[in-house]
């Protein structure tokens, strides 16, 4: 099976740098989009999201990116974050309490602040199995 060399990184650090059959990520304007060995050269801006990445082996690995931008150039697919979180690595609990805040500030008014809070709430229990109360299994 044909694979590509996938990096993800962050200002503060390299998250992931492997092979991979799939990337599935949300770019800003397009939705979602999933890159492939031998994808077209491609530049987008990268949206709050969930994103997945199928290893060689099969084994998907999820991450709650925020922000940056995808390119891909031959056989690479680089996602240049401004911030990303491997799954493994986020407090739900902590999650679900800032969607929560976020959602009661939004009820009474429109902040800029508690609209980005919310969407990153969302990347990150996206990332973790989904927006429910219960943590989803892996």
């Amino acid at each position: 099976m044909a694979t590509m060399q996938v990096e993800v990184v962050s200002p503060e650090r390299m998250l992931f740098s492997g092979e991979a059959t799939q990337v599935i990520t949300r770019t800003l304007g397009g939705g979602e989009i999933a890159f492939l060995p031998g994808h077209a050269p491609f530049l987008g801006a990268l949206v709050e999201n969930h994103t997945r990445i199928t290893l060689a082996d099969g084994a998907v690995l999820d991450l709650a990116v925020h922000g940056g931008f995808v390119q891909v150039s031959g056989t690479t697919v680089s996602i240049l974050s401004d911030q990303a979180e491997l799954a493994e690595q986020i407090d739900r609990q902590r999650a679900m309490a800032a969607r929560d805040r976020a959602e009661e500030i939004l009820r009474r008014e429109h902040d800029a602040e508690a609209s980005a809070a919310l969407a990153r709430a969302h990347a990150r229990l996206n990332a973790t199995g989904g927006l429910g109360t219960a943590a989803g299994a892996h």
